[in-house]
């Protein structure tokens, strides 16, 4: 088309631009329902709920294209976030509070006697990620758009989410998240930027004349990688970002001689076996199979983004990479994504044909890293066995990088012969493996944690000898959750409260929610954000009863830990802790009683007996204790299965106490301690991750700290004997005497003994028990403070107003600051 044309179109588009009243949505639900979909009114809310979307979709639609030409403009420095996870939960309300729809939409909704919160909860929750690694990845792109930073997510199109988790007489039972099954009204497929992955193949070379020669990377398994792009909004400024989605599919659908011989299954293997590299969320990597198509997830991620993003260069700037690392900055989420730095290497080389030196220095500058673990069995390795048997390419590519790296590194340190084999990104052994947080921190300019304690410990521990060879690479960025989703949409009756005093600004600049803290005294405000809580309270009541059966009382303390089940995250303290208030009232200690309900929810890995051991003793002391009449009253315990999102987003506004007591100095981070912090929730924690900021911005009076710190923690090792603690402490004695005697399993011999084993293990890593009078201690200085419900309110607003810096607008602006370095590219507005 020519330019004349070009803008004859958009002229002719903007006449029909779509207003966004209430009529007009209606108008437009009725006809997409109608004529699109075939269905009318009284459908099933399924249909309203891809109706509505279309309608919203249609909303977006010219802002994403002007969002792009934005950025595809000449000279644009990008950002790429590379994540293998990207929770992004629903969409639709999401949307619509970004948009600006929310009321017109439910108006157009009344229109048909329709609920609009009904039609939104049809939407299942996108099965792409499992924890907080995928959840801050969401909160990521939310900030990004919000602040107009070109930015676009690559991450994978999952067919199968991690999985649903039922459960089934107390135990985790695993069934697939077929997601995707009646569609996904945000996506747009575009299969016009489709690439190819190679995988297998050998290695063969190509002479060049003068006795030179170069690899070329041949009779490689291939497969296509097609992109499917979601929209991500910002708040009401006419930005909508990108998060591109890849999806495996088979160079050709079937073999045809093979189908017409009769060998069905032979005819379409080759479509099965491309696809499966996208069908589940993290297969369980305990078998070699398992293992093969986690290295293939990756892989398949890194090279199709890398792609795209080499085809959108030269579309705009030609084939001149001398400016690309000026212009280009790809951040990788962990160290799932990490295989990038070898493959933006073998892209230059082989198919760019750049020297070595000039894609080392594109390279090198171009790649970034956040590290989001202190585990290092979290630290991924792959044999080389298994890379060259996939990726024989990249393999040649990593030695390389190794030789180069081990050079600087003698001559740093000149004959420091057992520092190299430290450093080495070839572990040596009986199987070699190589060390991918070692590429990620040798092709990167920057590394960082995401919490003050995590990156110190990153520095002086896990990476020192890095860190001691290029300290200008490390850095700490302390992680944050974006207010919009978590307080304005999640919240809407907080919301609601926190705009009549302050005005909305707080929901896009959230620095200015600290201004609430003048009504801390004020006792209308007091009594108002109380009512608030109860009715926030009521509604996870009616969530919890309708999923678990059991009936959690408004006036108890709601004290919640929802997170993935892992031995340091410590479920089993709080279980110990539950047992231990069951002892009590059962031994008639109950005087001036404060009644808790105790929520716990959380996927156990599949792989991981331990964790889902747990799970099935969390359910057996909740079925112990909410069949006793004597207890009932007191407490109760409920385990929330299937966790997520949007489970999330009614758990958080009714919480009261917020459980965050990992061993310390093994979370990273956490972001769940930041949603609770937003609504009001008062934390319980150690001195662990981002804990330690929220405590410092709130000051102690208004956070319970238990346990020991990092420092402690270490030294504790050497001496650490549970069974002379439970000797010692007469209540941890009982809740041991009744895990052992078997009182929560009665009919189950002996199926508690391996969690029992590892509680009183003197190498237990967690140190589980060492914080148990702590936690007892803490937890009981919480039951008193509940008691005064003026001073309760006052530290829940306190901790609303000082959670400013836990937004990730806060947290993606120190990034682009230190690390991204792009210009926002405001949307102009159209009428």
């Amino acid at each position: 088309m020519t330019a004349e044309t070009n803008k004859c179109s958009d002229e002719l588009f903007e006449l029909t631009r779509l207003p966004s009243d209430s009529s007009a949505i209606a108008i437009d639900f009725q006809r997409y329902l109608t004529r699109h979909l075939g269905r009318f009114i009284g459908c099933i809310p399924l249909y309203q709920y891809e109706a509505l979307s279309l309608v919203i979709r249609d909303r977006i639609m010219m802002d994403w294209r002007d969002t792009w030409r934005r950025y595809d403009e000449p000279g644009v420095r990008k950002a790429y976030y590379l994540s293998l996870e990207f929770l992004i939960g629903r969409s639709l309300g999401n949307h619509l509070l970004n948009l600006g729809l929310d009321h017109s939409t439910e108006e157009a909704m009344n229109r048909f006697a329709l609920n609009l919160e009904e039609i939104v909860s049809e939407e299942v929750d996108a099965g792409l990620g499992n924890g907080g690694l995928g959840r801050l990845a969401a909160c990521f792109m939310d900030s990004c758009a919000c602040m107009q930073l070109p930015v676009i997510g690559y991450g994978i199109r999952y067919q199968y989410g991690m999985f649903r988790q039922r459960i089934e007489n107390g135990f985790q039972v695993e069934e697939p998240d077929h997601w995707l099954r009646d569609g996904y009204p945000w996506e747009l497929e575009r299969p016009e930027y489709k690439c190819v992955i190679r995988f297998g193949g050998r290695i063969s070379s190509i002479e060049e004349g003068y006795g030179k020669s170069r690899p070329v990377w041949v009779d490689t398994s291939d497969v296509l990688a097609i992109p499917y792009d979601v929209p991500i909004s910002g708040y009401r400024n006419h930005t909508i970002n990108t998060l591109r989605l890849w999806s495996a599919s088979a160079t050709s659908d079937f073999d045809l001689d093979d189908f017409n011989a009769g060998s069905y299954s032979e005819a379409v293997e080759a479509k099965n076996n491309a696809e499966h590299i996208t069908m589940v969320l993290y297969p369980n990597d305990v078998s070699e199979n398992g293992r093969e198509l986690r290295l293939k997830q990756q892989y398949f991620l890194a090279s199709a983004s890398l792609q795209d993003v080499l085809r959108m260069w030269e579309n705009t700037e030609g084939p001149d990479y001398s400016q690309f690392k000026s212009r280009n900055v790809f951040h990788l989420n962990d160290t799932h994504p990490t295989i990038a730095v070898a493959e933006l290497m073998r892209l230059l080389i082989d198919e760019k044909g750049l020297a070595w030196e000039e894609a080392w220095d594109i390279t090198s500058h171009c790649m970034a890293y956040t590290n989001h673990t202190l585990l290092p069995e979290a630290l991924e390795k792959w044999t080389v066995g298994l890379f060259e048997k996939l990726l024989p390419r990249l393999l040649q590519i990593i030695y390389e990088i190794n030789a180069h790296f081990l050079k600087q590194v003698a001559m740093r340190w000149p004959g420091q012969v057992d520092r190299q084999s430290r450093m080495s990104i070839i572990e040596e052994g009986d199987v070699k493996q190589i060390r991918m947080a070692y590429l990620a921190i040798v092709g990167s300019f920057s590394i960082n944690g995401v919490a003050a304690l995590h990156s110190r410990l990153l520095t002086s521990g896990l990476f020192r000898d890095f860190y001691e060879l290029w300290p200008e690479k490390f850095n700490n960025k302390t992680n944050g959750v974006t207010p919009r989703r978590w307080v304005a949409y999640a919240n809407p009756g907080l919301r609601a409260l926190i705009t009549d005093k302050i005005g909305d600004d707080w929901v896009q600049d959230y620095s200015k929610i600290a201004a609430i803290r003048e009504y801390v005294e004020d006792t209308e405000f007091i009594q108002r954000w109380y009512e608030v809580k109860q009715a926030n309270k009521q509604r996870l009541s009616e969530m919890v009863e309708n999923t678990c059966g059991v009936k959690f009382d408004t006036t108890a303390l709601f004290d919640v830990q929802v997170k993935r089940i892992h031995e340091y995250k410590r479920q089993l303290l709080n279980v110990l802790h539950v047992i231990h208030l069951y002892d009590r009232i059962k031994r008639g200690d109950s005087a001036d009683w404060t009644k808790r309900c105790i929520l716990i929810g959380g996927k156990a890995a599949p792989g991981y007996k331990l964790a889902k051991k747990i799970v099935k003793l969390i359910n057996n002391v909740a079925e112990v204790i909410n069949s006793d009449p004597q207890v009932n009253e007191n407490i109760k315990l409920a385990f929330i299965p299937n966790y997520g999102v949007s489970k999330m987003e009614v758990i958080c506004p009714g919480t009261d106490l917020s459980e965050q007591i990992s061993t310390a100095g093994k979370e990273a981070s956490g972001t769940g301690n930041m949603k609770f912090m937003m609504n009001g929730a008062i934390t319980i924690g150690t001195y662990d991750g981002a804990n330690i900021e929220i405590m410092d911005a709130l000051g102690s009076g208004n956070y319970f700290l238990f346990g020991l710190h990092a420092e402690e923690v270490e030294a504790a090792r050497a001496h650490y004997n549970p069974g002379l603690l439970v000797e010692e402490d007469e209540d941890l004695q009982r809740a041991m005497h009744l895990l052992q005697c078997g009182h929560f399993n009665t009919f189950e011999p002996a199926i508690f003994d391996d969690v029992i084993q590892a509680l009183l293990n003197p190498n237990d890593p967690w140190l589980t028990l060492a914080d148990f009078r702590s936690y007892v201690d803490a937890q009981e200085r919480v039951s008193r403070a509940y008691l005064d419900r003026t001073h309760w309110v006052q530290m829940s607003i306190m901790n609303t107003a000082c959670s400013g810096p836990f937004s990730t607008d806060r947290t993606i602006s120190e990034y682009n600051a230190g690390i991204w370095n792009l210009q926002a590219k405001p949307v102009i507005e159209r009428s």
